[in-house]
């Protein structure tokens, strides 16, 4: 099936949101490819970036891989200082979805902005496979609201 890319520039505790329902809802996306990078070599940057498949509110540093909103979750550390590690972490689940995703950023108080750029494989749902991605969502988002 075809990839989808999107990339967007996010300010610290920025959230964004990508747009990928549809009508039927017969298009299921699954992660390919999550990508960071800082938005020059002369900044320092820490950031927490997290994809939700609700929307978030505000962009918080605690990863926890057993909220099943979570779809993936990095961490981006870069530096003008040859003597620190610079470098990343991407976890990302395999979980097929068909609703909008939200991408948070939380990095330290002086951060700058950071880049992502996300691969989404799309998925060509049949009936029932649609149902159940629709039903988990609804279950999720309800779970979630109470």
């Amino acid at each position: 099936m075809p990839i989808k890319s999107f990339r967007g520039r996010l300010a610290n505790e920025g959230i964004d949101t990508i747009h990928l329902h549809t009508n039927t809802g017969s298009t299921g996306y699954k992660i390919h490819k999550f990508e960071l990078l800082g938005p020059n070599g002369n900044t320092n940057t820490e950031h927490v970036v997290k994809i939700y498949k609700i929307p978030q509110t505000t962009a918080t540093t605690d990863i926890d891989f057993s909220d099943n909103t979570v779809l993936a979750a990095a961490i981006y550390n870069d530096t003008n200082d040859p003597h620190y590690f610079a470098g990343s972490t991407i976890i990302f689940d395999n979980e097929v979805f068909n609703q909008d995703i939200y991408i948070t950023s939380k990095g330290h108080d002086n951060t700058s902005d950071i880049n992502y750029y996300i691969e989404l494989e799309q998925v060509k749902l049949d009936i029932t496979e649609n149902s159940v991605a629709t039903l988990r969502d609804i279950r999720t988002i309800s779970r979630n609201s109470a």
